[in-house]
């Protein structure tokens, strides 16, 4: 069982070729691949394909195959979003995306320095592309507990995970918070909305297809993991981000979205949730164990990772709850 969040130290405390295709596959609710098979990259839209991780934790069975990522051919190269969970994933979604187009690997955008989203990124590197991040992940890339993830995801993820996986750092430092990458006659729009559930959370906006990519802004059709993140900065980013009207959303985990607007609300609310219910609690310094059996969660119990996660998502805005208090 790993999540890739713990480590962290606590920040308040320290072309398918056409649209036929690609609008059928959208109607599908679930399109994740068996743990262990070939990626297989799915049409989205013209020009954009992602593959989509299982709903589950990271596990040697499912090689830290949790996450998605995307990308999107130009006539001058191809920019990638994300490089998945492992060197071995990385490799398969190269492979994927030679089977698309021929067009070289020019850029991958990391939305954010959590391992299911970045372990692969080696495998990129070695391919000749140019690797962008947020300048806040730095921090975290030269931090002990980054090393101490990677230690123990060696040993909980092997052989998808081993001693020949290492972090890799950004090429480009992304130091504002509005940042466009033009390749290819298609302009991505890089924003800066984080800290939400990372200092140096990213969502990259492709406005000729109308498609946004959330990183982990979003978590579809589950519940998200909250971890140590900042969840009032995150439901004002969530806002922010509604601005877009995306006509597609791609999450960092579950499918796409037709419907953003109520993808990015179902996200926001959940974090509302947690803070009106476990902000009483600390406010009235009432025990964390009373005040979660009391709590009502019948609007969210029935998701995908509820019980592997709420408990903890639940206690840690217990603390920045009680933190914010003071």
């Amino acid at each position: 069982m790993t999540f890739d969040d713990l480590p962290r130290l606590p920040a308040l405390l320290k072309r398918c070729l056409g649209a036929v295709c690609a609008a059928t596959v959208l109607m599908s609710p679930d399109v994740t691949q068996a743990a262990g098979g070939p990626l297989q990259a799915t049409a989205v839209a013209p020009d954009v394909w992602f593959v989509q991780g299982d709903s589950a934790l990271g596990s040697a069975a499912n090689r830290n195959f949790i996450s998605n990522a995307a990308f999107v051919v130009t006539p001058a190269g191809v920019l990638v979003i994300d490089a998945l969970g492992s060197p071995a994933l990385a490799e398969e979604l190269i492979a994927a995306i030679r089977r698309v187009t021929p067009q070289p690997i020019r850029v991958v955008v990391v939305t954010h320095y959590h391992a299911d989203h970045v372990y692969g990124l080696q495998a990129f590197k070695a391919a000749g592309a140019r690797i962008v991040a947020h300048g806040a992940g730095r921090e975290y890339l030269a931090s002990d507990a980054a090393q101490r993830r990677l230690e123990a995801s060696r040993q909980e993820l092997y052989p998808a995970v081993d001693e020949r996986t290492r972090l890799v750092e950004a090429d480009e430092w992304l130091a504002a918070a509005d940042r466009s990458i033009e390749l290819g006659g298609k302009t991505f729009h890089i924003r800066h909305v984080g800290p939400a559930h990372t200092p140096e959370d990213v969502v990259v906006y492709e406005p000729q297809s109308g498609v946004l990519f959330a990183g982990d802004l979003v978590f579809r059709g589950r519940i998200p993991f909250v971890g140590q993140a900042d969840s009032r900065r995150w439901i004002d980013s969530l806002q922010r981000v509604m601005a877009f009207q995306p006509r597609l959303l791609v999450p960092g985990h579950g499918p796409v979205s037709t419907t953003a607007g109520e993808d990015l609300a179902l996200t926001r609310d959940y974090l509302a949730y947690l803070r009106q219910a476990m902000g009483e609690a600390a406010r009235n310094l009432e025990p964390f164990e009373e005040a979660y059996a009391k709590t009502d969660w019948s609007r969210f119990d029935k998701l995908p990772l509820f019980k592997a996660a709420n408990r903890m998502n639940a206690y840690n805005t217990y603390l920045l709850m009680e933190h914010e208090a003071k």
